[in-house]
């Protein structure tokens, strides 16, 4: 019985009963064992006063035990033939799998440390750090878990022989492989490339497709966007380093906007540009940086004012423009009603039946 399907799984209950004392004692000694080793590690981590020693802990606590039971079993079955003669088969499976948890439990344990990190750090190094962990972390989640599922396969007889003879042929699967794995190693070369380069960052704000929003999460193969009335678009991660996109926050927030009005093209432009500074330097939401209002265009019937102003934060500006443009509409409703756009028809001598009864 050198795998698992080659057991004769009716004797079995026989073996484990005549070996039941001592798989008995093998748990007992490996509960022990992880009892008295946790309690170490436990006092050591109460000693630090670092926060990854008991995030990583607690995530590795579990599969630990389990593989310490693993190892009680093992140990057991070296001086029992019956028992190795069952256990073996099932470990091939077990070990692999128990070392993949732990393997997996560190990432994220690792992951979460190193996030808990940055809560005091500025927004623009936080979204930087915050991008590379999660696009890392989820590759080697992906790499640890398909080196798993590999090593458990191959323990397989079935496997192991069309794994043999794929070698033995090394070009034609080679070539095979590349062909299927193809938008997989794409997506994977994508996910590297942004967690290197940063094009983007979890947080920033982007324009994609018309599109604008916040990048919400970064995976290997997609990012999702959620845009200002909660819709998520899903983006395949090569798009941004394939074609053209916005990121409004690439740097830090701090951005300039436009107001446009249309007015009348008799209206005096210098009472509107000084009400336009007045109110913006006053209002809590500028930050000095720009304010200014510029003609940028003269039609038939209007012309075009441009008024610039800046904020801190993206969101402080679109408040700030919303409160402009309708300062200013008040402003010129009561002040200077003449400045607003009106359609007019005149006739310069008159119609010869207007004076007749």
């Amino acid at each position: 019985m050198d795998a698992i399907g080659n057991i004769d799984w009716s004797t079995v209950t026989a073996i484990l009963a005549a070996s039941g004392l001592r798989v008995c004692v093998a748990l007992a000694v490996a509960y022990l064992a992880y009892l008295a080793v946790f309690a170490i590690v436990g006092r050591l981590t109460h000693l630090s006063e670092i926060a990854v020693d008991d995030l990583l802990i607690k995530r590795i606590r579990r599969p630990i035990k389990y593989s310490i039971f693993a190892i009680g079993l093992t140990v057991a079955a070296q001086s029992d033939p019956a028992l190795r003669q069952v256990w073996e088969p099932i470990a091939q499976f077990v070990r692999p799998a128990l070392l993949g948890w732990i393997a997996y439990n560190v990432v994220r344990g690792l992951t979460a440390a190193m996030e808990l990190r940055m809560a005091d750090a500025d927004p623009l190094t936080s979204r930087s750090r915050r991008t590379r962990i999660a696009v890392l972390s989820r590759i080697a989640i992906f790499s640890i878990i398909l080196i798993t599922i590999g090593l458990m396969l191959f323990a397989i007889p079935a496997v192991r022989s069309i794994g043999t003879t794929m070698l033995a042929s090394a070009g034609l699967a080679a070539l095979a492989i590349g062909a299927a794995a193809q938008p997989a190693l794409k997506s994977l070369i994508a996910g590297v490339q942004v967690a290197l380069t940063e094009p983007m960052r979890i947080g920033d704000l982007v324009k994609v497709d018309g599109e604008t929003g916040r990048v919400e999460e970064i995976h290997m193969s997609f990012v999702t966007v959620r845009t200002w009335d909660e819709r998520v678009l899903v983006v395949p991660t090569s798009r941004f380093l394939e074609d053209t996109f916005e990121n409004w926050s690439r740097l830090d927030e701090a951005l300039t906007g436009t107001v446009f009005l249309h007015l009348d093209p008799i209206t005096d432009i210098a009472p509107i540009r000084a009400e336009f500074a007045r109110y913006v330097e006053a209002h809590e939401l500028f930050d000095g940086r720009n304010c200014g209002l510029a003609v940028t265009e003269a039609y038939p019937e209007s012309v075009e004012l441009r008024m610039v102003v800046s904020s801190n934060t993206i969101a402080d500006l679109w408040t700030l423009r919303c409160d402009v443009r309708e300062h200013m509409m008040a402003w010129l409703r009561q002040d200077m009603p003449d400045a607003l756009i009106r359609h007019r028809l005149e006739v310069p001598h008159g119609h010869a039946k207007a004076g007749e009864p």
